[in-house]
């Protein structure tokens, strides 16, 4: 079987690509999480304090969910334009654009001081937040795997997913550092603004390395071979839109999940007063968001190992083995998490390894799962799709659940529902490890019908040249 993408590329390159895609990606998911903690913590107080006690944590943790309606968008765009003109201009468009929305947020006038002007515009920052996550993701995916060996596109492509929890990390590092250095009611007026204000520094890095790049050896064959899809959105619904459910489907649990830590539910629960609004669990600030780094840390091990671990075995059964320990690690999340802030590091570092092993081999089952000409757009709906019906208002549901129930296992039925359903998006979802990436392959004919183990050898340079005189 042949081990190799097409055409070559150097181990020099795929290097460097990784490190664009870890370095760009976490950067994009440092500006995501940073809104959501902040819309855990502080924005309901500065942008929704009119609506009441009663609803304006629940409006705070709705805009949140408003990006992702808008991360289909962000998918049609980023895929019909990245399977057209590339991936890597894509990549880099993404980045600027979240940047750029991120660094807004920290210079808006609160509702005191601009009235409903404010929460406007936090809310139309946000909707492009959730374009520019919508188009980037499937960007870092490709870049990924189309640069790497074909038996070790789970390891690679965990490197693009190792960008969520890497993002975590270094979010939850800033936000700790900032409580500490504005406590109490400083961090209301001036503190909560830094954290957006560091996103341009972090751009301006992640544009220099997804720069210095090349363009997917894939997509350059495409673009050599005149192959290019001239609707591959309407191809993709068209042929592949069971796989799109599918891997939407495979999504939900992790992303629904993930948005407990990811979302800043966890944190604001633990974090805010006992007689706040609404009434949290009072731990010490500083101390929750160290706990929840240490859930990061969990999570970005355990991504790797799933990543690693898919090559050998598939990615399909290590799914099934993932969502069992998803299940066993949420049961207890909670229960962990009001013992104070060593439980929240305990009950984030078991999730952890539960969402690590249902996220790291992603980036390839998903890039597996669509031929080469419309790539792009199949890998970014399915993820966009599968973030609405998964995270999209994780943290708003948990909040209505319990405020409706007084009981946080309310939301633990609702994480272990959204499982039963990955769970058989899991087992309806082909599993293609190893199948060929090219154009080439594609036009074979054989794509429909490739099966995991099945044998294929591409042409070499040599002979496509030939063959092409």
């Amino acid at each position: 079987m042949s081990q190799s993408t097409t055409p070559h590329t150097s181990v020099k390159e795929r290097n460097k690509v990784l490190a664009a895609v870890v370095v760009g990606t976490t950067i994009e998911w440092y500006d995501f999480f940073i809104y959501a903690f902040m819309a855990n913590l502080v924005f309901a107080q500065l942008f929704f304090q009119p609506a009441g006690e009663g609803m304006m944590q629940i409006l705070s943790l709705i805009t949140i969910g408003i990006s992702f309606l808008f991360r289909p968008l962000g998918a049609f765009l980023a895929g019909h334009f990245g399977d057209k003109i590339g991936r890597r201009p894509m990549l880099v468009l993404t980045l600027l654009l979240m940047g750029a929305a991120t660094t807004l947020v920290g210079a808006l006038p609160t509702f005191e001081q601009a009235g409903w002007i404010a929460p406007i515009l936090l809310i139309t920052l946000r909707i492009l937040q959730g374009i520019s996550a919508g188009g980037e993701w499937g960007g870092a995916v490709l870049m990924a795997i189309e640069h790497a060996p074909r038996g070790r596109r789970g390891l690679y492509g965990s490197f693009v997913q190792a960008g969520v929890p890497l993002g975590m990390l270094l979010a939850t590092g800033v936000l700790a550092g900032i409580r500490a250095a504005f406590p109490g009611e400083s961090f209301l007026e001036v503190g909560w603004r830094i954290p957006f204000f560091i996103s341009i520094l972090l751009v301006v890095v992640g544009y220099v390395v997804r720069r210095s790049v090349d363009e997917s050896p894939v997509f350059q064959e495409i673009k050599q071979t005149a192959q290019q899809e001239s609707a591959p959105i309407v191809q993709v619904f068209r042929k592949y839109g069971m796989v799109v459910v599918f891997a939407a489907m495979v999504f939900m649990a992790n992303n629904a999940t993930g948005y407990m830590t990811t979302g800043g539910y966890v944190q604001g629960l633990a974090s805010r007063p006992v007689d706040g609004t609404p009434p949290g669990l009072g731990f010490d600030p500083v101390g929750v968001q160290l706990a929840t780094f240490a859930g990061s840390l969990s999570w970005l091990v355990f991504t790797f190992v799933a990543g690693a671990l898919s090559d050998r075995i598939g990615r399909k059964p290590l799914y099934i083995a993932g969502w069992i320990v998803l299940a066993i690690t949420i049961v207890p999340l909670f229960l962990l998490v009001e013992q104070g802030v060593w439980g929240v590091a305990l009950g984030t570092i078991f999730l952890g390894a539960g969402l690590g092993l249902t996220y790291g081999a992603q980036a390839a089952w998903y890039a597996e799962s669509f031929p080469a000409s419309v790539r792009y757009s199949g890998v970014s709906i399915a993820y966009a799709i599968g973030a609405i019906i998964g995270g999209a208002f994780a943290p708003t549901i948990a909040q209505a659940l319990l405020q409706a129930t007084g009981s946080t296992w309310s939301i633990v039925g609702y994480l272990l529902a959204t499982v039963v359903i990955s769970l058989v998006g899991t087992l309806l979802l082909k599993d293609r490890t190893g199948i060929p990436m090219s154009i080439e392959f594609e036009h074979s004919g054989r794509f429909d019908s490739w099966k995991k183990g099945d044998d294929y050898v591409e042409l070499s340079e040599v002979d496509r040249a030939a063959a092409t005189k």
